[in-house]
């Protein structure tokens, strides 16, 4: 009888050893290519127009691939972006006084209505990093506000506007991508 229990584990062990081989698989072949790579610095990070002139609002440089949304620290910009890596919408942001660190985060949890950390009504809160114990998001002021946040309090909430925060609601779902680059 030990000998049949025996054969038994060790087809068991052998076939997690198979399916974790298999998932860790998957997740190489599914990490994107720039990912451990260096970012560019931010001076390259605006496109070009056609005659050399610069496009402020253009797509930074390295900013991954496929359905994403990209913040660019530096410009307070984001980048809605869809399928074959068309901006389908891209705005100005009030930046938080806690930013997230440059890098790869996806959407972790998502508030249509709330109050912010600053006290303000906010609605469509998307979620995605916490850095120096701050939770960060993108939200929008009910009051369509978007003022400079008090230098001296830890807030995480970058602000846009109700348009700019509907349409980040209507793209950015749980898991979905967040770039955030220099």
């Amino acid at each position: 009888m030990a000998r049949s229990s025996s054969g038994f584990v060790a087809g068991l062990t052998a076939a997690a050893l198979a399916a974790v081989g298999f998932l860790a698989y998957q997740a190489s072949a599914s990490a994107p290519e720039t990912l451990g790579k260096p970012k560019t610095p931010a001076s390259s990070s605006a496109s070009k127009k056609p005659g050399g002139k610069t496009k402020p609002d253009g797509l930074p440089a390295l900013s991954g691939q496929g359905e994403r949304v990209v913040y660019s620290l530096g410009s307070d910009r984001v980048w809605l972006v869809g399928e074959g890596d068309k901006v389908e919408h891209t705005f100005k942001v009030t930046p938080s006084t806690v930013d997230p660190l440059p890098g790869e985060y996806a959407v972790t949890t998502r508030s249509g209505s709330i109050t912010g950390s600053d006290g303000i009504p906010i609605e469509h809160v998307v979620r995605f990093a916490t850095n120096d114990g701050v939770t960060i998001g993108f939200s929008a002021a009910k009051d369509g506000s978007t003022p400079e946040p008090d230098p001296s309090r830890k807030t995480g909430g970058i602000r846009e506007s109700r348009e700019d925060g509907l349409a980040m609601w209507e793209f950015a779902t749980v898991g979905t991508s967040v770039i955030v680059v220099q």
